[in-house]
């Protein structure tokens, strides 16, 4: 059952499911949390499950990483939609991010993105 809202502009997969070799390296991303706090693996089961998608994730896939941390869907949308580092629909080949903080812009951050203008 989905609860998250997925974009409605996005045609989205019925079901998700990590591939073998992924299930494996969830094991040993999660075990890097102490007891009790295996939820705070969900930053690292988003980027996988962007990676393994072809860089975007799927709301199936939000689902399937609440069930895996056993915590609200809700909360994985949350991270998901929050973070610029996570793309919740297709994005092209190559992405350019240009981070507008006040650390980056202090650092010529501003002549680099003129320049990506």
């Amino acid at each position: 059952m989905i609860i998250a809202t997925p974009p409605r502009d996005v045609e989205q997969p019925a079901e998700f499911d990590f591939t073998p070799e992924n299930h494996k390296h969830i094991k040993e991303i999660i075990a890097r949390y102490p007891h009790g706090k295996q939820q705070s693996a969900v930053m690292p089961l988003l980027d996988l499950a962007q990676r393994q998608h072809g860089g975007w994730i799927p709301t199936a896939a939000m689902v399937r990483i609440a069930e895996i941390l056993d915590m609200p869907q809700i909360r994985v949308f949350d991270v998901a939609t929050f973070y610029t580092i996570y793309n919740i629909k297709p994005v092209g080949k190559h992405m350019i991010l240009v981070f507008t903080t006040t650390p980056c812009m202090l650092s010529d951050g501003d002549d680099i993105l003129a320049t990506c203008k």
